[in-house]
Formats: C-alpha cells, structure tokens, sequence
C-alpha cells in the first residue's frame, strides 16, 4: 500500500517514520506543512493522484490547547478543515483515513473509562474542532479508523515527560495537578497500533472509532513524581488543585479511555504507562 502521513514531523510522525525506516511492506509518503498544506484541497488532490494513496494517516493538528482559545479560526481550520479534505480525497480514491482524535471531546465528568461511543460533549475551542472534525470525517462516506489518544509524549517536540525532566534539572520543587486523572500515551506504542489497525484492515470497507493509550489511571501528579523518579532528578513534586493552576482552555478532570474495542479488534496487547515511560526515558537518556 501507499501510505500517506500528514504531520510526519510531531510526535507521532516521527514514531511512524522509524517504523517505515525498518519495513518494506508499504511505500511511505511523509508530508508536514512545509511540502504539504492538507488545507488545500488542490494540493492534497494531486498528492493523492502522484502517489497513488491508499491510506493516509493524518497525525497534523492543531494542539496548542489554551492558544486555540485565542486562534479559534486557524484551530478550525487544521482540525476541522483539513480532515474534511483529506477525507473527501479518500472517498474519491476508494482510501483509507486514519484520523487521530483526542479524548478532549468528552466533556470530562466521567467516573469510569470513556467507551468510543459515549455521547461527546467538549469544553474547550481545541476539544470543539477535534469533535467536528470527526463528524465531517464520519459523514464522508470514506472509508475510515478515527483514533482518539490522550496525554501524548515522545522523546521529541514539546510534552510533558521533557518539560518535566527540563523543570527536574533546573527547580527544587514545583507544584503539579492532583485531581485531574487520565493516562498517558508513548507515541511509539500509539504508532505501532497504527499499524497494526492498518495491516489487519488493508483495503476492506471500515468505518469505525478507537481509543488509545497506555494501560493504567493516574494524575497528572501521579505522572510527574514517576518521571522526576525514573529520570533521576531530585526535583520536589507537590500536588495541587486545577483552581490552584488556571488555564484558559477548561481541562477534563477525568478522560481515561476505555481500550477494549482495540485490544479486541487488533489482538493488541497494550503497555502499562510506567513501563513505556521507563523505555521512553530510557531512550532521552542515549539521546
């Protein structure tokens, strides 16, 4: 198959590339905003047509979660927009669209695991376009898998673990959120789900939504004591409340994602958090 991926130079798009580095079962076409702007549908038109594509994996989005409540239109425009795009150049082709998501959409008052299809209900500018960008993937026709993810981390770009390591060599102590409760993804282990979802599913017709992340339910304290443990850092964590820590965009207190349509589907067998934050440390440090 050819393989188009759109945001190859995140988090996500990086994981994919050393995959495609090291298999030759699909050709691979990796685009980012400089040599591909999926928000012109002319562009994507003759991407597809040059290439051939039979699948895309669109990891591009606009992810600023509290500057989306300023840039409201340019947030639509990269996660509304560009999906629709994108899909309408599937169903001409007769491809398949794996669209990234986020639990964002949920409105965050759950006491258990969110399941794929509870009613969505987002709280932020950035949980709105992600919604609607998934309607107008829905509502295509094209053939798609939109996979929903949360608390994304890798060993490049800005996130968590690396803010958290860089605090770690630089603060005694800092103050980190205790009652907001979610679980972290590795993006090499969301990567590898990818595809594996996309060799299980080849060419048949699909329309179908997942969630992913690693296994486990923590805070985002929870988190940060295990990174500043794991990375060797003295750093001092203390807890705090989300009234003590505004932000501009509201966050879900709670948006753990029920993983067993996944596992069940694609014969996944998933990672708890630690263990894939230990190898992802593990990795910063030989960097």
């Amino acid at each position: 198959m050819n393989i188009l991926v759109t945001g190859c130079n995140g988090q996500l798009g990086t994981e994919l590339q050393k995959i495609a580095a090291s298999e030759t079962q699909h050709h691979w076409v990796f685009t980012d905003v400089d040599t591909l702007d999926i928000c012109n549908k002319a562009a994507v038109e003759t991407c597809f047509d040059e290439q051939q594509i039979d699948a895309c994996i669109n990891c591009a989005a606009y992810t600023a979660v509290d500057k989306a409540e300023d840039e409201p239109e340019l947030a639509t425009l990269i996660n509304t927009f560009a999906p629709k795009v994108l899909a309408e150049a599937c169903l001409k082709r007769d491809a398949l669209l794996i669209h990234i998501s986020t639990d964002y959409v949920f409105g965050g008052d759950a006491k258990e695991p969110y399941k794929v299809d509870d009613p969505i209900n987002p709280q932020s500018v950035y949980g709105s376009t992600k919604a609607e960008g998934e309607r107008l993937v829905r509502e295509s026709g094209c053939n798609y898998m939109i996979v929903r993810t949360a608390w994304l981390y890798s060993s490049v770009g800005k996130n968590f673990v690396k803010t958290m390591l860089m605090l770690g060599d630089t603060k005694d102590e800092i103050n980190v959120v205790a009652d907001q409760k979610g679980c972290p993804t590795w993006a090499h282990d969301l990567a590898m789900a990818l595809v594996t979802l996309l060799n299980k599913n080849g060419k048949n017709e699909v329309h179908e939504t997942f969630h992913f992340t690693n296994e486990g339910q923590i805070t985002w304290y929870d988190f940060a004591t295990a990174i500043m443990e794991l990375g060797g850092k003295t750093c001092k964590v203390n807890p705090i409340t989300t009234d003590q820590y505004p932000t501009k965009a509201k966050r879900p207190a709670y948006s753990v994602l029920d993983l067993s349509k996944i596992k069940a589907y694609a014969g996944i067998e998933i990672q708890g958090w630690r263990e894939s934050l230990v190898k992802c440390i593990e990795e910063l440090k030989r960097e």
